[in-house]
């Protein structure tokens, strides 16, 4: 142990020294980079900077994000998750579009964005985020009514082009033909997977902004209690006289609500039975799923379903479940069953009625 003693962190090699600092906070890498100079570039190495979570650090302010974009965040950041200052007396833009610019150029391989009580009504678009990314987390966030909108923000001179471009017939014609084929934007927004977890403020008119997403595959509705029936059946995807219409990409929908609203968004529910063409995945939650469960029966694509924190009877699945012909998957998480109460002409076909119902 003698010999021990006299060596110290100095001795130890990079790829061990990277391996420790990596169980560290940010703000605890920020702190180390401060010991020497060793430290300092070693903090600095890309694979500590991967997952970065500062949904704990509750003062982080615009300035501490333009620090660490600057000093740290680089090409290997691949999941961001921030905490905004939504209630916050401090107030102040926490999210600006230079810094969203700045991120989207230094992180290219950013594709994974979790915001937590963030203010977003000062952006204009969702645009202005990393292109990159592929995963969208809101969770109590604010938004602006046009928010999810596709516009096409482009530079002055970008726009010149595209304005000569439209003028002939040619490019005209082209643009038909790739929308007709179903043909992406260059510019169009990449995202694949939307979750919106107790944003209040998340309406009928965000989700029909939703249908111009070529990309987007899975969409999770959880306390989003001012979704109607009607806004569901407005971006079902069905068959229009251009092809399919609606939310047409979808392969898996989620609506829960755990809240006081949550009568509300079970009976938007009632949106499912206007088809979904290509829906495969479909997760229920919630105290009362009855309309909702009713009307996924006509859901001919479905393949799985998920039914979590709800009080359901075993007729009532049955009844629901028995049109699904393609249905390969019924999982229940935290579901409570009734007690069986069986109708007087079951009670009398004895074993044999209560082995039908069952099978």
């Amino acid at each position: 142990m003698d010999e021990y003693k006299a060596y110290n962190l100095d001795y130890f090699p990079e790829n061990i020294l990277i391996d420790v600092l990596s169980y560290l906070g940010v703000r605890e890498l920020v702190r180390a980079g401060r010991v020497c100079k060793r430290w300092k570039r070693l903090v600095k190495d890309q694979r500590l900077w991967r997952l970065v979570d500062l949904t704990a650090w509750k003062g982080v302010t615009s300035r501490i994000l333009w620090l660490l974009l600057r000093q740290y965040l680089g090409c290997g950041l691949r999941c961001l998750r921030l905490r905004g200052l939504l209630l916050s007396a401090r107030g102040g833009t926490f999210l600006s579009e230079s810094w969203l610019k700045a991120l989207s150029t230094k992180c290219p391989r950013l594709s994974k964005l979790y915001l937590l009580h963030a203010d977003l009504r000062t952006l204009p678009s969702c645009q202005l985020l990393p292109p990159s990314l592929q995963v969208l987390e809101l969770r109590g966030c604010e938004l602006p009514r046009e928010f999810f909108n596709q516009t096409h923000l482009t530079s002055p001179a970008h726009s010149q082009e595209r304005a000569e471009a439209t003028s002939s017939v040619g490019a005209q014609q082209q643009r038909r033909d790739q929308k007709g084929k179903g043909l992406s934007s260059p510019s169009g927004i990449g995202i694949e997977r939307l979750v919106l977890n107790n944003v209040p403020s998340f309406t009928d008119q965000h989700l029909q902004s939703l249908t111009s997403w070529e990309k987007l595959n899975r969409l999770e509705l959880r306390d989003t209690f001012r979704v109607t029936a009607n806004g569901l059946r407005s971006c079902a995807a069905k068959e229009g006289p251009c092809g399919v219409e609606g939310l047409s990409r979808l392969k898996f929908l989620e609506i829960g609500i755990t809240g006081r609203q949550g009568y509300q968004l079970q009976m938007a529910s009632l949106g499912l039975g206007a088809g979904w063409l290509g829906l495969e995945e479909l997760s229920l939650g919630g105290k009362e799923v009855g309309p909702g469960l009713l009307c996924a029966s006509r859901l001919k694509d479905l393949k799985n379903l998920c039914l979590w924190a709800c009080t359901l009877s075993e007729m009532q699945i049955v009844r629901s479940c028995r049109m699904l012909r393609g249905l390969r998957r019924l999982e229940f998480l935290d579901v409570i069953f009734q007690p069986r109460q069986c109708p007087p002409e079951v009670e009398g076909e004895g074993g044999d009625g209560e082995r039908r119902r069952r099978r």
